[in-house]
């Protein structure tokens, strides 16, 4: 799913823009409620009955609950791939920036991803499901996991080609080092956005987290960091 402009754009599973209002507002129900009670844990009813249409009105718009659940992950992965940088303009991000921005402005992205309503839902969806369907476990591997780190060890490795880390590091290592304390930590903000707690502590706990990792990476330069 993309935002423009307040306006939430979703996408089928062949990547075409939906219009249709009524479907929107099943795939949206269908958040609601996959968020709460799980995908097994929902029926075609519940939805229809949020939506206020007949349940055979919905197999107009979807073949099955599958293939409702389907488009919603297909958007997420979408959604996903908006909250890494673009790859396209990295070698210019990083040549601007120092590591420390850098990783700021990854987390800045990430929390503006986060506030989103229908992203916090799926987000839960996602969590809920993660051992139950296979597709949101793969999701979460390949979408979250992997091409997170996949893109931290492009970025290290150009910062030490750029003279800003240290270059002996392993750029694996480091996107590892990184990025594993912070999935917990963006699991904690999970759960408290959910529960309409405040983020302050965690968002502290990030903060610490990249001032000491920028400690330890960066080089330094009169005894001051980068």
């Amino acid at each position: 799913m993309q935002i423009h402009d307040n306006c939430r754009v979703y996408v089928d599973i062949n990547d075409k823009p939906i219009t249709a209002a009524t479907k929107i507002k099943i795939i949206e129900a269908g958040i609601e409620f996959f968020s709460k009670k799980g995908y097994s844990g929902v029926s075609v009813r519940d939805i229809t009955k949020e939506v206020g249409i007949k349940e055979s009105s919905l197999y107009k718009h979807f073949k099955s609950k599958e293939e409702l659940i389907e488009t919603i992950f297909f958007n997420f992965r979408k959604a996903c791939v908006e909250i890494l940088p673009p790859m396209d303009n990295l070698d210019t991000l990083i040549a601007g920036m120092s590591l420390h921005v850098f990783l700021e402005k990854g987390w800045d992205n990430f929390k503006r991803h986060m506030d989103d309503p229908i992203n916090q839902k799926t987000w839960q969806m996602i969590y809920l499901e993660l051992f139950r369907h296979p597709r949101a476990m793969e999701i979460y591997r390949v979408e979250v996991v992997e091409k997170t780190l996949d893109c931290l060890e492009l970025v290290f490795a150009k910062m030490a080609e750029a003279g800003k880390i240290k270059p002996m590091m392993n750029s694996r290592v480091l996107a590892v080092e990184y990025q594993y304390p912070l999935f917990m930590m963006v699991m904690d903000y999970h759960l408290l956005k959910s529960q309409h707690e405040s983020t302050e502590k965690i968002e502290q706990h990030v903060a610490d987290h990249i001032h000491f990792f920028v400690k330890m990476t960066e080089l330094q330069r009169g005894g001051v960091v980068d």
